[in-house]
């Protein structure tokens, strides 16, 4: 019977010195953990679950497995920036990548950007001008049930738009599954790629990944093919994501892809009901323990409305905020969002609040 071990962060304190030192600070950001879990569980089932406070957890590490050792030293890892071009995107503090999404079919803006190039422009400018440190550009819709697309028409959807956001010195990711298109889409002149098949979708994907020499983005969903949304059934979605991005993580290095250059998307929406969603936001901090930047992707997000009396997609900022400022609070490094300006704005309050718990020393002992 297999087990496995985890070590998962259930208390965030305000500051180190909130914890008179006894507060682990979570991948080089502005997160600090007080007190962890160290769950086991055997052939899925969760057998155990002790607690400990920071300097407990350090007085006993010697004593835990080695692969609790390795996720201890992961969620204090520190992230190289990505490197973008001419643009150097840090990750020892959050950032928003702003979507656009060149499909007839997208559940969020309903196509508007399809058939005019100048308002597709518009809004992505909108968006740098917001604050987005990323243009994320897709041209296939991945909602439940949406059509797989030939891979000729997404070429023609989001190369030209690359290449003209190139020009104006954007860092830019392509959203795709397919190596052609993430071929052409770096050549047009972007500098990511976000794949939310994690690069399975095409066997080729890997190896071109490894070539490339880009940062990749792998994002957890269940299905194969083109059902992503499929055979999503979970023992404990929480461990049983972990695992799965571990495993991608791996696989990925041994593809030949530089560990620096590997973020993690825990998959928000891809193949989980609502209570497996806010599993997932609730355990984020335990995601570090992968030892990867993350990307959390929430906005407007069918979960949303589930909670909210069923708001359609267009009414859902409030949620999209919440959600955000929960992955903030989780120390993720990279937010995919819709609203750009509104999410950035709650981020620079957030992160007024973080400097000044940061600076105030009226909580150390005298």
């Amino acid at each position: 019977m297999s087990s496995a071990h985890y070590l998962r962060p259930i208390a965030l304190a305000e500051s180190p010195q909130s914890e008179e030192g006894g507060a682990v600070r979570i991948a080089g950001g502005l997160t600090y953990a007080s007190r962890f879990a160290v769950i086991a569980r055997e052939g899925g089932r969760v057998v155990s679950r002790e607690l400990y406070s920071a300097s407990e957890l350090r007085a006993v590490l010697p004593d835990l497995s080695h692969d609790l050792q390795a996720q201890f030293t992961n969620l204090q890892r520190s992230h190289a920036p990505l490197e973008c071009g001419a643009r150097t995107i840090r990750l020892d503090q959050p950032q928003v990548m702003g979507i656009l999404n060149i499909t007839p079919d997208s559940f969020s803006d309903g196509g508007q950007f399809m058939d005019d190039p100048e308002i597709a422009a518009t809004h992505a400018a909108a968006m740098l001008e917001g604050g987005a440190a990323i243009i994320d550009i897709g041209g296939e819709s991945t909602r439940p049930g949406a059509a797989a697309v030939w891979e000729g028409d997404e070429l023609k959807r989001v190369v030209p738009m690359i290449e003209r956001l190139a020009a104006s010195g954007a860092a830019i990711s392509i959203d795709t599954r397919r190596p052609a298109v993430m071929e052409a889409a770096l050549a047009a002149g972007a500098h990511i790629i976000n794949d939310v098949s994690a690069l399975r979708h095409d066997p080729r994907s890997l190896d071109f990944a490894a070539r490339s020499g880009v940062p990749v983005a792998l994002m957890h969903a269940p299905g194969e093919g083109d059902d992503l949304h499929g055979g999503g059934a979970y023992s404990d979605v929480v461990l049983d994501v972990f695992d799965w991005l571990a495993a991608r993580r791996d696989a990925a290095i041994a593809a030949g892809i530089p560990r620096e250059k590997i973020v993690l998307d825990p998959g928000i929406g891809f193949g989980k009901s609502v209570a497996d969603n806010l599993a997932l936001l609730i355990a984020l901090p335990l995601f570090h323990a992968l030892g990867q930047p993350l990307l959390v992707g929430v906005s407007r997000k069918r979960m949303i409305g589930a909670l909210s009396g069923e708001a359609p997609a267009h009414q859902r900022l409030g949620g999209s905020i919440m959600l955000a400022t929960r992955a903030l609070e989780a120390g993720v490094q990279l937010l995919r969002v819709h609203d750009v300006p509104e999410t950035v704005q709650a981020l620079r309050v957030w992160r007024g609040l973080r400097d000044a718990a940061l600076t105030d020393f009226s909580q150390l002992a005298p």
